[in-house]
């Protein structure tokens, strides 16, 4: 056992090396800190508390996504469909709200980037579900009186399309102020699911273009437990009940998680894990994570290998995809905590790849000792849209990996670039 002492903050740091069991690539070492505030020293994270502001709202809006999927299935009115039909709820609403506003109070002049806007909650009768939500998980500071509609709805539109519009020229406006990408909910369509498939709370924080903090909340992770078979992934999504993290990541720190233990239990002491990527170094050895609207026909190494999902038997013209999790960000939580080792998108056109759902995932798979690149090995750049900063326009595609099999995924990619 190892003793540190960084502040008062910081006790006790466990330092252990996992094995999981074959097939599953070895992870890296890890270490364990308990902590009542951020896993490493103040006086080496520049925005420290920025990061404490985003672990207290984020760890409120996964409390806020708990409360409302409880009633999700016996209130059909809670449920939307917007223009492109994709599931949103009271959640998405509540989230986005209550991240604005408590962001809004300590951080008055950094811009929100956010997915919803109010226009569909104002041409519907779910104001009164969305603010009692956000009511119930705030906190106090925001005067003597009462939430308002109006200051739920003004909160939602602080995020919205039109909220801010970006210098073209981003290292100069970048200079000055900062922004933070919200995604209300990552995987909708798993929260709306009756079974307990993953969904995300995330939030980063950028500046001048560079991403310097993320969090990631996962109510329903289930702590050290690989999906490596579809029948595993049955069990898993089966006895989530009572689960959940939180993963932080700020540049130069590293990336780290605790279980929602604030969700269950106020009482249980925060015990910091510090995650890294696993250390596969062989294609064929890999777990593979896609998107759950593509195949892996659809993917470039289908040329090369085919894919199975059971980790029994892979031969070396096979990997093992990993049972979907709902959500891009639920993939880069893969990837950093080691349980994948690459998480592939294909860029489609006319599909639109927007930035809240890659900026947390990137810096908390970087933080991990993963890569995140597009599909030429090129950095992803979130200033490409310019006028926004909603979207981000990778060619090919997004490659997340552990770092060991990037340049190799690449050039396996280029090489196959005249079939797809």
């Amino acid at each position: 056992m190892v003793l540190l002492q960084y502040t008062c903050h910081f006790s006790t740091l466990r330092f252990f090396c996992l094995h999981p069991s074959s097939p599953t690539p070895l992870r890296r070492r890890s270490f364990t800190v308990r902590s009542t505030s951020l896993p490493f020293p103040k006086h080496k994270a520049t925005y420290h508390r920025e990061l404490e502001a985003a672990v207290d709202v984020v760890e409120r809006a996964c409390r806020l996504c708990i409360d409302v999927k409880k009633s999700l299935f016996s209130d059909e009115g809670r449920v939307l469909d917007k223009n492109d039909q994709t599931p949103v709820t009271v959640a998405d609403f509540g989230v986005q709200a209550l991240v604005s506003l408590e962001l809004s109070k300590l951080f008055p002049s950094i811009p929100l980037v956010a997915e919803e806007d109010s226009a569909i909650l104002r041409s519907n009768n779910l104001v009164d579900s969305v603010a009692s939500a956000v009511a119930d998980n705030a906190t106090s500071g925001f005067g003597d009186e009462p939430l308002t509609h109006s200051d739920v709805l003004e909160a939602i539109d602080r995020g919205g399309k039109d909220a801010v519009v970006f210098c073209t020229k981003p290292a100069t406006y970048w200079s000055i102020i900062s922004n933070q990408v919200l995604d209300p909910i990552d995987g909708t369509r798993g929260f709306l699911r009756g079974s307990e498939a993953l969904y995300v709370v995330g939030l980063a924080l950028v500046v001048e273009g560079e991403i310097v903090l993320g969090v990631m909340g996962c109510p329903n992770w289930l702590e050290d437990k690989p999906c490596t078979s579809t029948t595993s992934m049955q069990e898993y999504e089966s006895n989530q009940a009572g689960s959940g993290i939180i993963m932080v990541s700020h540049v130069g720190c590293g990336t780290w998680t605790k279980k929602l233990s604030s969700i269950q239990d106020t009482k249980t002491l925060d015990y910091w894990t510090r995650c890294s990527v696993d250390r596969c170094c062989l294609v064929h050895k890999a777990s593979f994570c896609i998107p759950d609207s593509q195949t892996w026909e659809s993917l470039p190494l289908s040329a090369l290998f085919n894919a199975k999902n059971d980790a029994d038997n892979i031969g070396d013209d096979e990997i093992l995809l990993v049972p979907t999790c709902c959500g891009s960000l639920c993939k880069y939580l893969m990837v950093a905590t080691g349980r994948a080792s690459v998480f592939i998108l294909r860029a489609r056109a006319q599909t639109i790849i927007k930035a809240w759902d890659h900026a947390v995932g990137i810096i908390c798979v970087h933080e991990a000792g993963g890569k995140v690149t597009d599909w030429r090995g090129s950095p992803i750049d979130l200033d490409a849209d310019q006028a926004e900063r909603r979207a981000i326009f990778p060619s090919g595609g997004v490659l997340v990996t552990n770092d060991n099999l990037h340049h190799q995924i690449v050039e396996m990619i280029s090489s196959r670039s005249s079939i797809f």
